[in-house]
């Protein structure tokens, strides 16, 4: 029966997942329009409510493209693969009955995001596009750098909590928001997050303007879909570890409320911030993110040795 249980809830969850991302494409349409002073989508269910499932039926519905020397077998397994790995990350998420406790979560999370490069950089190469191998390699070492600054940030609140679970980590801050204990780290955390996730302002791997769409351009129809649901389910998923880490002192639905002002504040910052240079941002990531998060951290091995 227990087992039952715990199988529900994350088919639930693998449902509820992409019912959300459809909503939060609609919520990032809605709140570009108000940013740009324009109406945003309108038409299609009442105040264009379902204009998100009308997008994905019709991009479901389109012809596939295939490129002539391209691996087939790869170019179409990595955007399955990689909507895979983010569902996968999504079982580490605490919830407050009938999931699966992992002792190792933060690690477990560490390997399965650290594997998600591989999709991107794969996806480049099959599509035998030099754009797209461009911007997969470009993708894969700002992924890269940035994992090694969400890494040593993790560091100092694992030492602080004493544990790898997220649901000891979540306890352990039960009288404090860690907000307010890793103020500096939550900085890095949320801007590395746009990084992870391939956002503005540091969407080099899919931008437009200079990389012809990045590692996704010889993708279309439900192939492009895939990939576009495995970005904003990485979005979705990040806000609501930011929330986890430094905006709870318990387990409940307020994190999720939490979770989604995060999703809104990523979407707001895509509507306010110019796009970055790469020098800058690989500059950013190894001579301000590391060094900062590095003397942090050696901040709370000496307080709390």
């Amino acid at each position: 029966m227990e087992f039952l249980l715990i199988f529900l809830n994350y088919l639930l969850m693998v449902i509820c997942v992409p019912v959300t991302v459809a909503f939060v494409a609609l919520l990032e349409q809605k709140v570009l329009g108000g940013v740009q002073i324009r109406l945003g989508p309108s038409k299609v269910g009442y105040w264009g409510l379902l204009q998100s499932f009308a997008d994905a039926v019709k991009l479901f519905l389109k012809e596939i493209s295939l490129p002539r020397m391209s691996n087939f077998s790869f170019f179409f397994a990595m955007p399955i693969m990689s909507l895979f790995l983010v569902l996968f990350l999504w079982s580490v998420f605490p919830l407050i009955f009938g999931g699966v406790s992992f002792e190792l979560g933060i690690f477990f999370f560490f390997c399965v995001s650290g594997v998600g490069v591989f999709p991107i950089l794969v996806s480049g190469w099959t599509s035998n596009s030099k754009y797209s191998l461009l911007g997969g390699m470009r993708s894969v070492a700002q992924m890269v750098s940035y994992e090694v600054s969400l890494a040593v940030v993790l560091l100092s609140l694992i030492w602080v909590s004493c544990s790898l679970n997220f649901l000891m980590v979540v306890e352990s801050y039960k009288f404090c928001w860690g907000l307010f204990i890793f103020f500096p780290l939550a900085l890095i955390w949320f801007a590395s997050s746009l990084a992870e996730t391939n956002r503005t302002p540091y969407d080099f791997s899919e931008g437009e303007s200079e990389l012809v769409s990045g590692f996704n351009t010889e993708y279309s129809s439900g192939s492009f879909t895939l990939i576009f649901m495995a970005e904003y389910a990485s979005i979705i998923f990040m806000s609501f570890l930011f929330s986890i880490f430094f905006l709870s002192s318990s387990i409940s639905f307020m994190i999720i409320l939490k979770g989604f002002f995060l999703v809104f504040l990523f979407i707001w910052v895509r509507g306010t911030m110019p796009r970055y240079r790469y020098d800058k941002l690989m500059y950013l990531s190894w001579k301000s993110f590391l060094p900062v998060s590095l003397l942090c951290l050696c901040y709370y091995l000496m307080m709390f040795f």
